[in-house]
């Protein structure tokens, strides 16, 4: 084995693995304006990248007044999100390379999200990623959603590995956070360019200021190995 025996990997699935957010927004534009709430925007939307859906939903309520129940809008954002996700999410192709690598080596993986199970496991297996991605964690499976850590630390007791060898991939802020909130190193890919500088993201192990575009597998495997 190479020198990444004993590390297990840990991906965020939303604008990580899989370029997902702009079906987030456009679902929750849509869900917005049947409630009375025009012009969601994607400035609006930035807001709510890396929390839950449900915490999403949860706060949509209390901000805009919404009458709808908290289960009413979780129920129609997810609908209209797997509608849009099922047909056109696109695995970013470094990710995807990044994940094959691993694989090879027979390093451990799973997925931890704060997507419903049933959008992660559609996403996985419209992409093709689920081939070598099976542990799977959905934030509705835990007591809290990041940035509490209890994703991440049910990702390694679901793969039988000590959190301390878990390496988390992530692109917000509230999973930079709960990477370090669960004592696990992580690599920070930030979707939104001008969060960058969130005191989160300081705790990385490797921080990608550029996001996605200057991600590249092979950086990210030798940093790891190293």
């Amino acid at each position: 084995m190479s020198g990444l025996s004993g590390t297990s990997v840990i991906f965020d699935l939303d604008g990580t693995l899989v370029d997902s957010e702009p079906h987030y927004f456009e679902a929750g534009r849509q869900v917005l304006a049947e409630h009375g709430v025009p012009g969601f925007t994607w400035t609006d939307h930035e807001r709510y990248v890396g929390i839950s859906t449900l915490e999403t939903v949860t706060l949509w309520k209390r901000e805009y007044g919404l009458e709808a129940t908290v289960d009413e809008l979780l129920a129609a954002k997810n609908r209209r999100y797997l509608d849009l996700a099922r047909t056109a999410t696109r695995a970013y192709p470094e990710m995807r390379e990044f994940v094959e690598l691993l694989a090879n080596e027979g390093v451990p993986m799973a997925v931890a999200s704060g997507s419903s199970l049933e959008a992660i496991t559609a996403i996985l297996a419209g992409t093709g990623l689920d081939t070598h991605l099976r542990t799977v964690v959905s934030a509705d499976e835990v007591d809290h959603g990041k940035p509490a850590p209890d994703v991440f630390l049910e990702a390694a007791r679901r793969l039988g590995v000590a959190a301390g060898d878990c390496v988390v991939l992530e692109d917000a802020a509230p999973g930079a956070a709960a990477a370090h909130a669960a004592g696990m190193r992580c690599i920070a890919i930030p979707y939104v360019a001008a969060q960058a500088d969130a005191p989160e993201f300081a705790t990385a192990g490797l921080l990608v200021r550029g996001g996605q575009g200057e991600f590249t597998a092979r950086a990210a495997y030798d940093w790891l190995r190293n």
